[in-house]
């Protein structure tokens, strides 16, 4: 009889637990079935205008044909990228607050900043969106051309010329002394607080070489106030039919350090079939005429791969990442 009771008691407790389990999910599930109902926010932990700004919107825009709402940026910039980033972590798992990951901020940041590593495992990759090249650039008054002018000219002297970098252990940082260490030079490197006023001051020629992604760079080139010498890029952009790439000069692995890339995230626990709303969405507007004709413009071209290589892809980046902020001596704050 007691053996009968208990059995009964576990058999009531299972379906009782079973019974509530549909309780939650049925919710989730709807939720799930009518996403999105309303606008979803979009978090660039970076100031607008910058790359990861004007592709954020050019991609926003091309989403909302599919999700059938708006996709609304909101820039929470600072701390390299770690605050905004931090904003998405801690967003509810709805599906309305998604996030822009960087290079700099998925395998960069995280061996820095104590506060990033925390991270780990609070976001969930969603699509990569666009790779984008860096283009290495001098100011004018340095008086090269190009970029056989430019090496011989930091050869000659070396010691003489400086580089603005965003920080110390930023992406900045790890391509300028890589190309330091590859290329056999002794560019100074000068760390900033951000890529703002690095920029400001090689746009004023305090110091003389810059690197920077192309889509906030190209006004500065058209303009003529910087000039280009080599990119990081898959091949030569349209726009700057004359650079050179780094791979196309034999430097296989400095034209990968400086390839960046942008993606999309949101934070854990978000429903798998939200997720997929997202990345089909996401995907949708890559492979639109339009939104492939204005990132043409910016220098950025939209991704087609294996979307769910995502994760791994950050995972191998963070490690090489490491190992170069390790070389030089950085250690996590």
């Amino acid at each position: 009889m007691t053996s009968f009771l208990a059995r009964r008691t576990v058999v009531s407790t299972l379906c009782a637990a079973a019974a509530c389990a549909l309780l939650v999910a049925a919710p989730a599930a709807q939720a799930a079935d009518n996403y999105p109902s309303k606008p979803v926010k979009l978090i660039v932990p970076f100031a607008p205008g910058g790359s990861t700004d004007i592709v954020a919107r050019v991609v926003a825009e091309g989403m909302r044909a599919s999700l059938g709402q708006s996709v609304v940026v909101d820039n929470k910039a600072g701390a390299g990228g770690l605050l905004g980033t931090e904003t998405i972590a801690q967003s509810a798992p709805d599906g309305y607050t998604i996030g822009m990951a960087t290079v700099s901020t998925a395998t960069v940041n995280p061996s820095i900043f104590t506060r990033a590593a925390k991270l780990e495992g609070k976001l969930v990759p969603v699509v990569k969106l666009v790779t984008v090249p860096s283009v290495y650039m001098v100011h004018p008054s340095m008086g090269v051309k190009d970029f056989q002018g430019f090496m011989a000219k930091v050869k000659a002297k070396p010691g003489d010329y400086s580089v603005g970098v965003p920080g110390i252990g930023t992406l900045g940082h790890l391509m300028m002394a890589s190309f330091n260490e590859t290329l056999k030079t002794d560019i100074q490197i000068v760390p900033y607080r951000g890529n703002g006023p690095a920029l400001n001051d090689a746009l004023a020629g305090m110091v003389q070489v810059m690197a920077d992604q192309l889509p906030s760079a190209m006004p500065h080139i058209k303009g003529g106030k910087l000039v280009p010498m080599v990119l990081a890029a898959d091949r030569r952009v349209s726009e700057l039919p004359d650079v050179p790439t780094f791979k196309e000069l034999g430097h296989a692995d400095l034209n990968e350090l400086g390839m960046s890339w942008f993606g999309l995230v949101v934070p854990a626990g978000t429903p798998a079939p939200i997720i997929k709303r997202l990345q089909d969405a996401a995907v949708s507007a890559l492979r639109s005429p339009d939104v492939q004709g204005r990132l043409k413009t910016l220098g950025a071209t939209a991704v087609e791969m294996d979307q769910s290589k995502f994760a791994s892809q950050i995972a191998a980046d963070l490690q090489r990442n490491k190992a170069l902020l390790d070389k030089l001596g950085v250690k996590p704050e």
